[in-house]
């Protein structure tokens, strides 16, 4: 016979399981108004999923575009108004604002400073929630309360209105958001009582530079839950009440409702970048019969799940804040590209089919990204740890567009070339991720990829980058250019970042000699591995420095290291001269082990004092002409080279303290002050340091190699791409304990500071004993693998 519970136990009961939710959920960590004061346009999209093409957020400077580089952020924490909320969030991709509104019609969002008064609102943060998949705010100008969300390719918004005659709902389509540059064509129209369907073209700003005949498309079909009296069309020349169909620039809809208090109104948006029939399947193959409130169920849910694949235990809460922010950002910024039935944005607008896929159990998709420069330092080693499928996806979009188009692209939005530095490290990590285990593809196309990326150069087309590989081949460097009035030129016979160009060329060498090695192409490993050594003819045996060379063999004159933009792309020599990931151990004998810890060791202890970047300077080039700058890609993997010099007990110092000084938990102070958080890059890095697993060389050896740090948190619990699970544990932890007295893997003694990635892989437990001074006989006497 059961026993009746009492009615407290029942309640008892029902508190601690709410508990156990509460306690065992990640999301409350995630803060995504961390560094929204000077961010990127994919940075703050809080209602969206994984790697969404969905990416929702309110904008409150959105149609302000992309004036000079990326200010238009989209959302700005030291901005107090919205003007609309955005659907598309990439780089160089944005577009299809929504924005509720009650009272006197008004078709433009107005500006920020108040001098022309349009339909964006004031709100108050205390009347605002961002989680992750989750979005809520007050708009106190019209007493309405917006929540967004989203699937993979659709987006949801649900108004609560106050009681009025004169409610409105504006689908701003026609206008310029973010980075997406100018409008060029658009169109809008109700197809029957409460659905609609468009499109929207732009000409993005780095489109126009790197591929002038490309264009990006984006392709909509949206749903209401009720019926508006009526609808008034808008473009930038005029309005028309009673219209249901809007073309051209400025083009938009204003859906016009009578509203009794509290009504909801909901609007579920299928998108698409191939046509609009394809927005109409995403829709419904995701989202027909789905609530808002399910919506909203499944995506914390997923965010949970993945999210949670680290799961990491401590005291301290700002660094449980830190790092799942970091994680957030780092499954946040690149977004897919491609529908439910596998079409993807091609070239000038065109769809193109991603080719049937085996069951092998990691689906690509067709994924919008920023260039990788700088990602293998990060993003690019926890996609090969615990989400492999996206490390697949990346290569897999890579490898259709060289088929498509005959090159890699440094970056790309919706198949268009949109280069951001013109040194195209695709080829890197593909050799990394085909290293790492990651095969999701066709292996010798990848090779041959891999391979003209680093060796053919005629008719190479700009969007590609390496446009100077050819002078990289003849004299083994890239020649420098200095020429009046062209800061920023690079051709086949050199260029004025000749310094971090052959710095980056000899990497990326490398890489592919690595990976020709793994697959047996012994000729083409040996000649490319005459051109990884090619930093040798940079280094100064005078300075023991960087620094460029001319054509005929003589380095540049007037030789300032600390100077930015010559010789050396957003950086200077102080910082490019660390730059040989691939043979650390060949770099620490050329300049001498101790000139290399002293200096090192004071380019930190100086760097410190301004937060290892640019002080509070907000700024995204803030700490270029600084001795280190955390805040950029050159500079990610230094701290790291301790191990290889015999001083690992400074690679554990100076890891943990960059950790906690130059990443904070505020939206000024979240990633640096002035920061260049490249699509979870800056994110990424704090997930690997925190930790303690890195590798200087970027996953490119062909047994690719773990280099250890200082663990941050007491124990981390990782599911590994291959479904096994590493723990690490921290005995002994504490603030100030940075420095690992000994470890064991697997209850054997570990007296190396690294693994071979491959034994790291097969899972188990990583235990460090920690203390707060330097036990500097532990890590020393068998340095990592430097030269493969």
């Amino acid at each position: 016979m059961k026993k009746k519970l009492s009615i407290g136990c029942i309640l008892l009961a029902a508190a601690l399981a709410s508990c156990k939710v509460k306690q065992d959920s990640v999301l409350h960590y995630v803060d995504p108004n961390i560094g929204t004061a000077h961010s990127r346009w994919f940075f703050y999209t809080p209602a969206a999923v994984p790697y969404g093409m969905a990416k929702l957020a309110p904008s409150t400077n959105g149609h302000y575009g992309n004036a000079s580089g990326w200010e238009a952020v989209g959302y700005d924490t030291r901005q107090n108004s919205i003007e609309g909320f955005v659907h598309f969030h990439e780089w160089q991709v944005g577009g299809l604002s929504y924005m509720p509104t009650t009272g006197k019609l008004k078709v433009r969002p107005g500006d920020l400073d108040g001098k022309t008064a349009g339909y964006r609102s004031n709100f108050d943060r205390k009347n605002e929630v961002a989680e992750p998949g989750y979005y809520k705010v007050l708009l106190s100008d019209y007493g309405i309360t917006a929540e967004l969300t989203a699937t993979k390719r659709v987006g949801f918004q649900r108004y609560r209105f106050p009681k009025n005659e004169q409610s409105h709902i504006i689908l701003d389509i026609g206008n310029k958001q973010g980075e997406s540059g100018e409008v060029t064509d658009a169109s809008i129209k109700m197809i029957d009582d409460t659905h609609f369907e468009g499109y929207v073209f732009t000409y993005p700003k780095y489109v126009k530079i790197y591929d002038p005949a490309g264009k990006v498309a984006m392709f909509f079909y949206g749903a209401l839950s009720k019926k508006p009296a009526d609808v008034t069309a808008f473009t930038a020349n005029a309005i028309q009440a009673k219209t249901t169909a809007a073309k051209g620039l400025g083009a938009g809809l204003v859906l016009n409702y009578q509203t009794a208090a509290d009504e909801t109104i909901e609007v579920k948006t299928g998108l698409s970048y191939t046509s609009i029939n394809n927005a109409k399947l995403n829709f419904a193959t995701e989202a027909r019969d789905l609530t808002f409130e399910q919506a909203r169920k499944d995506a914390q849910e997923t965010w949970q799940q993945e999210l949670g694949k680290i799961s990491v235990e401590g005291k301290n809460e700002q660094d449980k804040t830190k790092f799942y922010t970091g994680l957030f950002h780092a499954l946040l910024g690149r977004g897919i590209a491609s529908d439910v039935n596998g079409a993807y944005p091609k070239h000038g607008g065109m769809a193109g089919q991603l080719p049937e896929q085996k069951d092998n159990g990691m689906k690509a998709e067709f994924i919008n990204t920023d260039a990788i420069w700088g990602g293998y330092w990060n993003i690019t080693q926890l996609w090969a740890l615990s989400y492999p499928e996206w490390y697949g996806s990346f290569v897999n979009t890579q490898l259709q567009l060289y088929k498509d188009r005959g090159w890699f692209g440094d970056g790309i939005a919706n198949s268009e070339y949109i280069s951001g530095v013109g040194t195209n490290f695709v080829g890197l990590a593909i050799a990394a991720a085909y290293n790492s285990g990651i095969r999701n593809y066709d292996t010798e196309l990848a090779y041959q990829a891999v391979k003209a990326n680093d060796l053919n150069y005629k008719n190479r087309i700009l969007g590609a980058g390496k446009l100077d590989t050819k002078a990289f081949l003849q004299y083994g460097y890239v020649p420098h250019l200095e020429q009046t009035g062209r800061d920023f030129v690079t051709d086949s016979t050199g260029s004025n970042f000749s310094g971090s160009h052959t710095l980056e060329y000899s990497f990326s060498a490398y890489a592919t000699a690595q990976m020709a090695k793994a697959m047996g192409k012994t000729a083409d490993y040996q000649e490319l591995t005459k051109y990884a050594n090619g930093w040798k003819a940079l280094l100064n045996p005078k300075n023991k420095l960087m620094q460029p060379k001319r054509a005929d063999g003589t380095f540049i004159g007037k030789f300032d290291p600390y100077q930015p933009w010559r010789g050396f792309q957003e950086g200077n020599a102080i910082q490019y001269t660390f730059y040989v990931p691939q043979n650390p151990g060949g770099l620490v004998e050329a300049i001498g082990r101790d000139n290399f810890n002293k200096r090192l060791d004071s380019i930190f202890t100086v760097s410190e004092k301004l937060g290892f970047g640019g002080g509070k300077s907000i700024d995204a080039f803030a700490g270029i002409n600084a001795i280190y700058n955390h805040g950029n890609q050159p500079n990610l993997h230094i701290s790291w080279l301790f191990n290889f010099s015999g001083q690992p007990w400074l690679t554990q110092k100076w890891t943990r303290l960059i950790g906690r000084d130059f990443y904070g938990t505020e939206p000024i102070h979240g990633y640096g002050y002035g920061q260049d958080e490249d699509q979870g890059q800056l994110g990424s890095w704090y997930v690997m340091n925190a930790l303690a697993l890195f590798d200087v060389k970027g996953l490119t050896d062909a047994r690719p190699v773990i280099q250890l740090g200082s663990p941050l948190f007491d124990q981390a619990k990782i599911t590994l791409g291959n479904q096994k699970t590493l723990t690490i544990v921290t005995k002994n932890n504490g603030k100030d304990n940075f420095y690992v007295q000994s470890a064991t893997f697997n209850g054997k003694p570990l007296d190396n500071c690294w693994l071979y990635r491959d034994e790291l892989m097969r899972g188990g437990e990583l235990v460090f004993t920690m203390g707060n001074q330097p036990n500097k006989n532990w890590g020393t006497k068998v340095p990592p693998p430097s030269a493969q």
